[in-house]
This record gives C-alpha cells, sequence and structure tokens, in this order.
C-alpha cells in the first residue's frame, strides 16, 4: 500500500503564482481569540460529523468514571465540526444518537476515547452509515514558523477510496490519499490556494484561504451532486494560547456555549 504524505516542499516561484490566483478564493478566514489554558492538567476535544448518508445526530459526551454528563451537541449534520472543548485528561464515552432521540435510545454509535493533558484530539464518525465507525485524529497544534501556516489533509470523503490533491500550478499536496485517514502537517505560505482534487470518476476544484500563523485542517467531503468539496478548518489562529475554533468561513460548524451545548449554524447547502 503506497503510503500518502503531505508535501511541504513549495518553491516561492510556485507560491507567488498561488498568491496570484487570490481572485477566485474564499474570503479570509477570521482568527479568533484564544484563551490561555494551563496544559499540565487538560486536554482538548471535538466532535466531527463525516457520514454522508447519516441525518443529523446527538453527541453526549460523558466521563467513564462515575458517567457525569460532560456536555452534549444536538442535531448535528453532515460536514458540522465543533470547538474545541477544554477537558480534565481522563477517559470519556462519546455516544451518538439520532438527533431528537429519549435519553433511553440505543446509541448508534458509541466508543471509548482518552483526553491528554496538553494534547487535542478530533473524533469523527465517518463512513457510510451501515458501516458507521468512530474515527479519533490527534491534531497538532505546534506553532508554525514566523510567516508561515500549517496545513494537513483529513481525507473523509467515501465516494472514492484515494485523492490526489495539486494545486492548480501541479505541485502536490497529497497523493494517494485513503478514506478515512489524516495526513501529516506541513508548513507553506499563507493566503489564497486553489486545489485540484482527483479521485476515482471523480474531480473537483476547490479554492482555500490560509491565515498567516494559522494551523488548518483540509476536511475533504462528499457533495449532494457527486463531487467532493474541501472544508478549511481552523485548528488554532494563536501563538502559545490553547486551541481555537468555530469562526470558520461558509457556516455549517458548531458554535460553543456557556453550558457546554453546542447549536448548529446552516449546512452549505452542497453537503445537505
Amino acid at each position: 500500500m503506497k503510503k500518502f504524505t503531505l508535501r511541504a516542499i513549495i518553491s516561492t516561484a510556485a507560491l507567488v503564482a498561488l498568491v496570484t490566483i487570490g481572485a477566485t478564493a474564499t474570503p479570509a478566514l477570521a482568527a479568533p481569540a484564544a484563551t490561555p489554558v494551563a496544559a499540565g492538567s487538560v486536554g482538548w476535544l471535538r466532535i466531527a460529523h463525516l457520514s454522508p448518508d447519516t441525518k443529523s445526530v446527538d453527541v453526549r459526551v460523558t466521563a467513564l468514571m462515575g458517567g457525569a454528563s460532560v456536555y452534549d451537541l444536538d442535531s448535528v449534520k453532515y460536514g458540522a465540526v465543533s470547538n474545541y472543548r477544554s477537558m480534565p485528561a481522563g477517559v470519556y464515552t462519546i455516544a451518538m444518537v439520532p438527533a431528537g432521540s429519549k435519553s433511553s435510545t440505543k446509541p448508534m454509535l458509541s466508543a471509548s476515547v482518552a483526553v491528554v493533558a496538553g494534547k487535542a484530539s478530533t473524533v469523527a464518525a465517518y463512513g457510510l452509515n451501515k458501516k458507521l465507525t468512530l474515527k479519533v485524529f490527534t491534531d497538532d497544534l505546534s506553532t508554525p514558523a514566523a510567516g508561515q501556516s500549517r496545513i494537513r489533509l483529513i481525507q473523509a470523503s467515501t465516494r472514492t477510496s484515494s485523492i490526489d490533491v495539486k494545486t492548480t500550478t501541479g505541485i502536490s499536496i497529497a497523493e494517494n490519499a485513503k478514506s478515512g485517514t489524516a495526513t501529516g502537517y506541513a508548513e507553506v505560505a499563507p493566503g489564497p490556494w486553489v486545489l485540484t482534487l482527483t479521485g476515482k470518476n471523480v474531480r473537483s476544484i476547490e479554492p482555500v484561504t490560509l491565515a498567516n500563523g494559522s494551523v488548518t485542517t483540509l476536511l475533504v467531503l462528499d457533495t449532494t451532486g457527486g463531487g467532493l468539496a474541501v472544508r478549511p478548518i481552523v485548528d488554532s489562529a494563536a501563538v502559545g494560547t490553547a486551541p481555537v475554533g468555530g469562526v470558520q468561513t461558509g457556516g455549517g460548524f458548531l458554535a460553543s456555549t456557556e453550558h457546554g451545548v453546542g447549536t448548529l449554524s446552516t449546512v452549505p447547502t452542497e453537503l445537505r
């Protein structure tokens, strides 16, 4: 099996070419303020719904010891990603049920996940409904070099078993990226990018914009029209602070509240 990598070596000339394509790119990603948190006592967790044929779900996160509810997310639609949630290090149970279900409903998906002090993770419902599984991705939020952005790709499309991702100038970002996997991270120049995604019987051209100093996950998702879409998720937008999230372009993501319950903004039409 061919191992895919995220290419970090990009020529200066190619980067200049990328920036000149900015007229077709999406608006710059907003950089929300982050609050310092003691990394020695807590970790961070966020939830994603990446199953294209699974309807909205309610998510319950409970402590494994004692079973106390930590926080809930309601009516989570395909393509939605929550903010990071600061949580004491330990083991938690994540359960998903159809949206609006009674508390006694048997989860369609349930698993235990460890929150590690000082670390961040993305927990995702992934795959087609008949083979729904829970994927845990370790998030690396270390600070980019000055004047750089850091990116990785999560290949969440179920429409194609693998994809290649290149810039429109031919620079390889990911090769043979397998469905349900994440690439490593790479540092690249900030600004507008235009990416070409190619898989078996599918091809899509997607503009994204990377903020200076940010860490961004590029989610590859299925669209209702039979194609692919790239959703940029800002993992971190500040140096030396806790992970941040939730200020995204295009909507379709979760916003946290003081009581730990996520509310869902509008999911883009092409992902419904």
